[in-house]
């Protein structure tokens, strides 16, 4: 099964700070959306919002991102595991954390390697300390 809150062990670039860090939150719920992104925004965060998988794969190809958080249903038929892995395609070293509403846990054969499942509803506090853990750490291993 996927980590619920382990540390990450997939270093991304490195992140000096909360303000160089661009997140990817990818949620087809507006409410749901807003609230991580506004925790995330509130904290100093870069982040850009998809609702689906194809939205979200056009802005990984046009830029950097340092984490992605995505959900697992998304609009459109599209899902976040198979978002996950084309974007770590992409990037192979991406922090990924994915959550659902439908599901209690992950099975690691369906998640990308290294990567963490936060199980909704959550609180702003876990996706902030969450984020905050997976960027220092990433950091660490890339310094």
């Amino acid at each position: 099964m996927v980590p619920f809150a382990a540390a990450f062990v997939c270093p991304s670039l490195a992140v000096l700070d909360s303000a160089a860090a661009t997140i990817l939150v990818v949620e087809d719920e507006p409410t749901v959306c807003e609230l991580a992104a506004e925790v995330l925004i509130d904290e100093g965060y870069r982040v850009i919002t998809a609702a689906d998988a194809w939205e979200a794969e056009a802005i990984l190809a046009r830029g950097h991102i340092d984490m992605l958080f995505t959900d697992i249903d998304l609009a459109r038929n599209t899902n976040g595991l198979s978002l996950a892995r084309r974007a770590r395609s992409l990037c192979p070293d991406l922090p990924v954390v994915y959550t659902s509403g439908g599901r209690a846990s992950l099975p690691a054969g369906e998640a990308v390697a290294d990567s963490v499942f936060l199980p909704k509803p959550y609180r702003p506090s876990q996706l902030l300390g969450l984020t905050q853990n997976i960027l220092r750490v990433s950091h660490l291993h890339h310094a």
